[in-house]
């Protein structure tokens, strides 16, 4: 509405998203290429916005927690917070270094995408996803194929982690980035020199242009007295008044005004985090933790559903895979059968066959014996038929031997025949009592299947723990949970090490595949402090 202050345009936002912890956010606009802020006391069209229709304001974090996990209570604030972070080092306004930028692609993955499901996260999920900030991906020759591989596989580490964890992960990562929550402006000193000031959460702080991720000089917060402007020139009196007075000129009055409205609302927060909580904040901690108790039980007992689940299908296909076992066997026993059928067939023909042809051999030398015998009585009046007839009489009784012992050889093999065939029938009787004993199996098995399959679908147990849930938590219930946080803690101080070590491990990996030609001043200047063990705090420390 036209009599709107910026209060109520703010509080309407607020209400919309449904955050309660509004003090970190504000409107944001752009007025001659310079960032302003909508003042809460002062009507909106008051200020000075662009006059094209639509007014456009952006709602962002104006003030950065120190430390995330302790200060962002409301799920709703740490997924702006989530949002925000993740937009200015995919846009490089965080400069993240390579390893660190792949572990953090890993969290945001997680985040949108739950758990790792290797049937359902198949190769190229991720080739429209912007994940990497550009500088990285030109920095190496690796293909997109391979930095999918790398997340991917980081990714599949954090099964078990919700959205919410997930983020906060990201959050606890990018919080000891140097340029986290660093607001920088162009000053000059007294002597005309070019610098940079920072204004952040711990403090003020004065770098080099070409270097904004090291401070030159640091004046925390409970380190200062007093901040001033007068026209364009500001003035920082330390508390220790032993120490100068730092003294600097920006280039425009609107310039000023917003480095004393972060000034003011940095140093307002940095003593609110220092002091008691109030009833507010006190009351937003508690539901949160009975929000977080709550939602832990429920993955609780899912997990333990789908562990279940999973189990009752393991058994399912168990008992699937034996019957499809049982049936091969009884196919395999028909065939055998069947076999054993025809080979018994094909024996008696031969045996048969065999015993005719012995009984036509007995034949023939019957009929050789009585030749010889007629033979012998007819009487041979010269020498020559008696010789003549003597030759055929011997022929004939040694075809009538050979008559002989080819009988009786065909004899033996009838014998053998009728053994080969007794032996396949029994082969045949034991064939059958096989197969009718698979029979039985499997009409058991198939009843042991159908009274398990039913498991799954019904789960009486599972609506009984689903029925049992109640949101009523005792003091014992909290006391457990919080020594499971405390529990929690101590473990994540343990994988910081091992997080660290991966890190380490994958900057290994890939330094190979780097173009060192492509890096930029602030990678070479991370890669110096890097080596020299320096990070974001103990840095401030030193300059302080």
């Amino acid at each position: 509405q036209v009599k709107w202050k910026g209060k109520d345009l703010f509080d309407l936002v607020c209400r919309t998203l449904g955050l309660r912890e509004t003090w970190f956010f504000g409107l944001q606009y752009t007025i001659k290429d310079t960032v302003a802020w909508l003042k809460m006391d002062k009507k909106v069209l008051d200020h000075d916005v662009p006059t094209e229709e639509p007014k456009t304001f952006h709602f962002l974090a104006k003030f950065y927690p120190e430390n995330a996990e302790e200060e962002l209570v409301q799920e709703i604030t740490q997924h702006l917070f989530f949002l925000q972070v993740k937009k200015q080092i995919l846009d490089e306004k965080i400069f993240c270094p390579p390893e660190a930028s792949v572990l953090l692609a890993s969290y945001a993955v997680q985040a949108k995408y739950g758990d790792y499901d290797p049937n359902v996260h198949k190769r190229g999920f991720l080739a429209q996803e912007e994940l990497l900030p550009k500088r990285v991906i030109n920095l190496y020759q690796m293909t997109p194929e391979m930095w999918e591989e790398r997340i991917t596989a980081w990714y599949a580490e954090h099964r078990g982690r919700a959205r919410d964890e997930a983020e906060m992960e990201y959050l606890k990562i990018a919080q000891d980035l140097e340029m986290y929550g660093v607001n920088y402006f162009a000053i000059r000193n007294k002597k005309g020199t070019e610098l940079l000031l920072g204004v952040d959460a711990l403090g003020l702080h004065i770098y080099d242009p070409d270097n904004r991720l090291t401070p030159k000089i640091s004046f925390p917060w409970n380190e200062i007295r007093n901040i001033s402007y007068s026209d364009k020139e500001f003035t920082i009196k330390p508390l220790d008044k032993k120490i100068d007075v730092f003294k600097f000129n920006s280039s425009k009055l609107r310039v000023n005004k917003l480095i004393l409205q972060l000034c003011i609302g940095n140093h307002d927060l940095f003593m609110r985090r220092r002091k008691a909580d109030s009833l507010e904040v006190q009351q937003m901690k508690a539901q949160a933790r009975e929000e977080k108790a709550r939602k832990q039980m429920e993955r609780q007992c899912l997990a333990r559903e789908k562990q279940m689940r999973e189990e009752a299908e393991r058994t399912r296909d168990e008992l699937e895979r034996r019957l499809m076992q049982l049936k091969e066997e009884a196919t395999m026993a028909n065939e055998a059968l069947m076999r054993s059928e025809e080979t018994a067939d094909l024996l008696a023909e031969k045996a048969q066959i065999t015993e005719e042809e012995a009984k036509l051999l007995a034949q023939k030398a019957a009929e050789a014996e009585q030749e010889m015998q007629r033979i012998k009585a007819t009487a041979i009046r010269t020498e020559e038929e008696k010789r003549l007839m003597e030759q055929k009489v011997l022929e004939a009784e040694m075809l009538a031997l050979k008559m002989a012992e080819e009988s009786e050889r065909r004899a033996k093999e009838a014998d053998q025949l009728k053994q080969d065939l007794q032996e396949a029938r029994e082969s045949e009787r034991r064939a059958k009592q096989k197969l009718l004993e698979i029979t039985s199996k499997s009409s058991y098995t198939q009843s042991m299947n159908s009274s398990t399959t039913a498991l799954p679908s019904d789960l009486p147990s599972f609506n009984l723990i689903s029925e049992s849930l109640s949101f009523d938590f005792k003091d014992t219930d909290m006391k457990r949970l919080s020594m499971e946080i405390e529990k929690e803690k101590v473990e994540y101080m343990e994988k910081s090490k091992h997080l660290q070590e991966q890190l380490n491990e994958l900057k290994t990996e890939i330094e190979a595949l780097k173009l060192k030609e492509r890096e930029t001043a602030l990678d070479i200047l991370h890669n110096e402090n890097s080596s020299r063990g320096n990070s974001k705090h103990n840095t401030i420390k030193k300059v302080s």
